[in-house]
C-alpha cells in the first residue's frame, strides 16, 4: 500500500484578501498543490464578509481535503481595528477548518519567517522568495497573501501534529 503524503493547507488570515495554499509534505520535498487568494468585496456589510469567509474555506477544504490547517497567528503593533476585523475573520477561518474534524497549527509571523528563510527577523521579499525556490514555482506567487500562505504550509508542514 503507498502512503499517501499529507497536505497542509495554509492560511493567511485576513477580510479582504485571505491568502491560501496547500502543500504536499513529502518527506523533505514538499510539492504545491494548490494556491490563491479569496476576496471580499469593500462596501459589503461586514457580517457578509465573515460568513463569505467561512463558506470559501469550507470549498477549500472540500476540494483539497487537507490533512492538517495552518493559520498564522495575528500580531498587530497598530491599527487595532484592523486587528479586530482580521481576529474575526480568523475565527470564522479557525471555525471551518474544526467543523471539518481537522487539526490547527497555529504559526507566528516569526515562526513562518524562520522557517521559510531560517531568519525570524527576514524581509517579506526573503520570505516569498524562499517559497518560490522550496516549491520550485516559476515565479513568486501573488498577491502577497498568497505567498504568505504557502510560506504558513511549509511552517506547519515542519511541525509537530497536534
Amino acid at each position: 500500500m503507498i502512503k499517501k503524503s499529507p497536505i497542509i493547507l495554509g492560511i493567511d488570515p485576513g477580510f479582504g484578501s485571505i491568502g491560501f495554499g496547500a502543500v504536499s509534505a513529502n518527506a523533505g520535498d514538499p510539492v504545491a498543490i494548490a494556491y490563491g487568494c479569496l476576496h471580499t468585496a469593500p462596501g459589503t456589510p461586514f457580517p457578509t464578509r465573515l460568513l463569505q469567509i467561512f463558506n470559501d474555506v469550507k470549498k477549500i477544504i472540500a476540494d483539497l481535503s487537507p490533512d492538517v490547517v495552518g493559520v498564522e497567528k495575528l500580531f498587530f503593533e497598530k491599527n487595532s481595528k484592523t486587528a479586530i476585523e482580521v481576529s474575526h475573520a480568523r475565527g470564522v477561518i479557525l471555525l471551518a477548518a474544526v467543523q471539518a474534524g481537522l487539526p490547527i497549527i497555529e504559526c507566528t509571523p516569526l515562526q513562518v519567517k524562520l522557517a521559510a528563510t531560517g531568519y525570524g527577523k527576514a524581509e517579506k521579499r526573503q520570505v516569498q522568495k524562499m517559497v518560490s525556490l522550496v516549491l520550485k514555482l516559476k515565479e513568486i506567487p501573488r498577491p502577497d497573501d498568497t505567498a504568505d500562505a504557502l510560506a504558513i504550509a511549509l511552517c506547519a508542514a515542519s511541525m509537530p501534529r497536534p
